[in-house]
């Protein structure tokens, strides 16, 4: 049987498939739907001559450009429960399935474990090329293996939690493996053991403004998007990449230099003797929060938040995260990271 044909479309625009709303064009646009549909794209004549780019849900993804290539949006779906033990439940979503859809439907099922990752954009597949994290919860904790196709070769491959190599918003997609593969499903491993996840004071707090002591999944997870909704703006209202930086690592000694100079400095400390410190905090000491720079500018809510005021391109962004970088790294001695993807330069 011959595996089925997927459209090679020529010339398409992108501005409506990146949450920031940037306009670029792609040369080439091919939608997959399943992992068979891939198979049968790798397998023609034109395939390894084009440039690939994944697409998710655009959410992590700054286009600087228009792209020579062909970009495979990945729109392959499903959700299942495929095993459980004493210990788990052990949950499969395709790809391209919504982020927190997902999670939402594990939390309706009572498979809890994913609540505080709840509202973060994006789609299952690209939860682990990020390492998506928040509220003191890593993805990387509840994941058990992805299913991927290689590029190359148009083989299937099944990687592990060691194999895929997670570091904090990073992974071997980002790195070795970039561009290597396509994920095509994931499984999370779910604890039935469940204690909620309550390190950040955020989430203590809101809980507590809603009087609730010992909390579930779902009100962890209502928490979480209450304040979500009220630090980051709507990419639907206003364009934007959620959390522009990562929150920098810096050694012991840089750390004491710093914190003598700032009492105030949010830091936490991490098992390697690094610490971490608050991108947000520096960055609204630096005068930005609220400031544009042409068409882009600093979420007035939450200094992590570059925005689309209106118009703005890639290169305006762009423009606005350097000044960020260079003003941050003259009053701190502090490198700040981006953490979307840059395509099309």
């Amino acid at each position: 049987m011959n595996p089925p044909t997927v459209l090679l479309l020529p010339d398409v625009p992108l501005q409506s498939l990146n949450t920031f709303g940037l306009p670029a064009r792609a040369a080439w646009f091919a939608a997959i739907e399943s992992p068979a549909q891939l198979a049968g794209l790798i397998a023609r004549p034109e395939w390894k001559r084009l440039r690939r780019f994944v697409l998710g849900g655009g959410s992590n993804l700054i286009l600087a450009g228009d792209f020579d290539g062909l970009v495979l949006y990945v729109r392959i779906s499903g959700r299942e429960r495929v095993a459980e033990d004493a210990d788990a439940w052990f949950v499969r979503a395709g790809a391209g399935e919504n982020w927190h859809d997902f999670v939402s439907w594990t939390l309706d099922r009572g498979w809890p474990g994913l609540e505080n990752l709840a509202l973060i954009p994006g789609t299952v597949g690209a939860a682990p090329v990020q390492n998506i994290g928040a509220y003191g919860l890593e993805m990387a904790e509840r994941f058990y293996c992805l299913e991927a196709v290689d590029l190359a070769t148009g083989e299937t491959v099944f990687l592990d939690r060691a194999a895929c190599r997670f570091g904090y918003r990073d992974s071997v997609f980002k790195r070795e493996a970039a561009g290597c593969f396509l994920i095509t499903a994931v499984t999370f491993r779910l604890p039935k053991r469940w204690q909620p996840v309550m390190g950040y004071a955020d989430v203590a707090r809101e809980l507590d403004m809603q009087g609730i002591a010992k909390p579930t999944a779902r009100d962890v997870a209502g928490a979480v998007i209450a304040i979500r909704s009220c630090k980051l703006p709507d990419p639907a209202q206003i364009g934007n990449a959620g959390s522009f930086f990562k929150n920098p690592q810096v050694d012991a000694a840089t750390f004491k230099s710093l914190i003598a100079r700032h009492p105030d400095l949010p830091h936490y400390p991490q098992p390697d003797g690094t610490v971490k410190l608050a991108a947000g905090w520096l960055i609204e000491r630096c005068g930005w929060k609220g400031k544009n720079l042409g068409p882009a500018g600093v979420y007035e809510r939450q200094a992590l938040v570059l925005v689309n005021r209106g118009g703005a391109r890639g290169e305006d962004v762009l423009r606005l995260a350097q000044a960020i970088q260079a003003s941050v790294r003259a009053m701190f001695g502090v490198d700040l990271e981006p953490e979307p993807v840059v395509l099309g330069l």
